[in-house]
């Protein structure tokens, strides 16, 4: 036990000969995390400096939604090669029509519609769409694909295991999914209809300790970086994507919950029973520079909004801190960290 201890204890005592000032933040993370009974997993990198802090950083938490980004990255890195473009135009058929967000499964009942992957890549970005996301990832060339990207990349606590339809139905406890082929949006309803709450309630708590389809905050955190660093693929692909990501429309009180009106946030949310997630990159005021940061909840019994308090106020912590110091910091006697 005491050797479990003291590599426990070994990387607070790194940071704190790195920048004291680093352990206070971490402190006050940990402190305003309480707001939730979920477990929560905190990264979150300065990306000019490189200063990163870090509570859970390196546990599994599923992903949710939140798993789009690793879909969007793949599918770039495809685009890149020549192997893809976002002009292809791909039909949306009646199996396409999948449960959970957005809006293609709600407002198109005839056959005849055709995306292209750009918009596909936008509507899976921008407001979550669960159809739209799984009509991107078969084009990325399925789980396996992005999981072997982001092994790649040296990610490899970010694995992808199933698209979005089974994910759903497995955290639903739905049974015995008919194949892929004969999938219909009248069979979803009726597969989710006759799962009674007991089993639905079991396989949530059962899902909330599946590796599959997890991340860690740290590196989420890191994928974010490189994101805006621009470095896994051309500057024109990047923008493109940084572009998406600033245009999401979900979770307006998790990351962007408490920050000044106006600040600027590229991010992807994520929400499943008891999970409330939102990984993304702020702007902060003035020449503070950058934070990319993973904000990852699970486990929680409370409703999804005391959740969505407890990622707004890790957020603005870690905004504050880095907004005053975004060089390195080291307190005299006396000084404080600086968070809100």
């Amino acid at each position: 036990m005491r050797v479990l201890a003291f590599f426990v204890v070994l990387p607070s005592l790194l940071l704190a000969a790195l920048d004291p000032s680093l352990v206070r933040l971490e402190k006050q993370i940990q402190l305003v995390s309480k707001i939730t009974d979920g477990v929560v997993g905190v990264s979150g990198t300065h990306i000019e400096s490189g200063r990163t802090v870090s509570v859970r950083g390196g546990e599994g938490f599923p992903m949710a939604s939140a798993v789009k980004i690793p879909f969007a990255v793949q599918v770039m890195e495809l685009v890149e090669q020549g192997k893809t473009s976002l002009d292809k135009m791909i039909a949306l058929g009646p199996q396409d029509l999948h449960p959970g967000s957005g809006t293609l499964t709600e407002m198109f009942f005839h056959p005849g519609v055709s995306l292209s992957l750009a918009n596909y890549m936008e509507l899976m970005l921008e407001i979550s769409d669960n159809s739209a996301a799984d009509v991107v990832l078969r084009e990325g060339g399925g789980p396996a694909a992005v999981t072997a990207r982001m092994k790649a990349l040296g990610l490899g606590g970010i694995r992808v295991d199933r698209n979005i339809a089974v994910l759903v139905s497995d955290w639903s406890g739905a049974k015995n999914l008919p194949p892929e082929t004969e999938w219909t949006r009248e069979m979803w309803d009726k597969i989710y209809e006759a799962v009674p709450d007991a089993e639905h309630m079991r396989a949530r708590r059962v899902n909330w300790a599946d590796p599959r389809d997890t991340a860690t905050p740290d590196d989420m955190t890191k994928l974010l970086v490189r994101i805006w660093k621009k470095d896994l693929f051309g500057a024109k692909n990047a923008e493109v994507l940084l572009g998406m990501l600033e245009r999401c429309q979900t979770g307006k009180a998790r990351l962007k919950g408490l920050l000044p009106a106006g600040t600027k946030v590229a991010h992807k949310t994520g929400s499943l029973g008891g999970i409330v997630d939102d990984a993304g990159i702020i702007t902060l005021p003035g020449d503070a520079g950058h934070v990319a940061i993973s904000v990852f909840t699970k486990a929680s019994s409370r409703p999804a909004d005391v959740s969505e308090r407890a990622v707004a106020e890790v957020a603005r912590t870690v905004y504050d801190y880095f907004t005053l110091f975004p060089t390195n910091f080291v307190p005299t006697n006396g000084q404080a960290a600086g968070t809100r």
